[in-house]
């Protein structure tokens, strides 16, 4: 029997690329390992907003997993940058964050999240959350 953690390959012909911006170097391996280990999709890592719209620009991407407080950026103005940009302003985001209210949850549906995930977040579960915010299949 196929265990969960091999069957998180959405289709082993094409790969998904996922850009993860965050700030903290250690949230940033996990999540990479995970998503190379684990889901077998193509990872960029960056530690900043700034640097994240710039690979936004410059990569063919499928998702970005956006850090929802980093030092330099918000979440919201990079959102705002974002979606600004003709090229980049249908490109899905998934929130990553340690606490949401009310009023961010609002004003992030204006900005056409794809889903929010809550740290801490079960790496195990990682590739299914991903998936079924964005409508992909996960082959089993």
């Amino acid at each position: 029997m196929e265990s969960q953690l091999q069957s998180c390959v959405l289709n082993k012909d094409v790969k998904k690329r996922i850009l993860v911006i965050d700030d903290n170097a250690d949230t940033l391996i996990l999540l990479q390992c995970v998503l190379e280990d684990i889901c077998k999709w193509d990872v960029i890592t960056v530690k900043s907003a700034d640097e994240g719209l710039v690979k936004a620009t410059t990569e063919t991407l499928d998702v970005i997993i956006l850090d929802g407080v980093m030092p330099e950026m918000d979440a919201l103005n990079f959102l705002t940058q974002l979606r600004s940009n003709p090229n980049t302003q249908t490109l899905p985001v998934i929130l990553l964050t340690g606490s949401i209210i009310i009023a961010e949850q609002i004003s992030f549906l204006d900005y056409n999240v794809s889903g929010v995930i809550i740290k801490p977040f079960d790496p195990l579960s990682l590739c299914e959350q991903v998936a079924q915010f964005l409508g992909w299949t996960i082959a089993m």
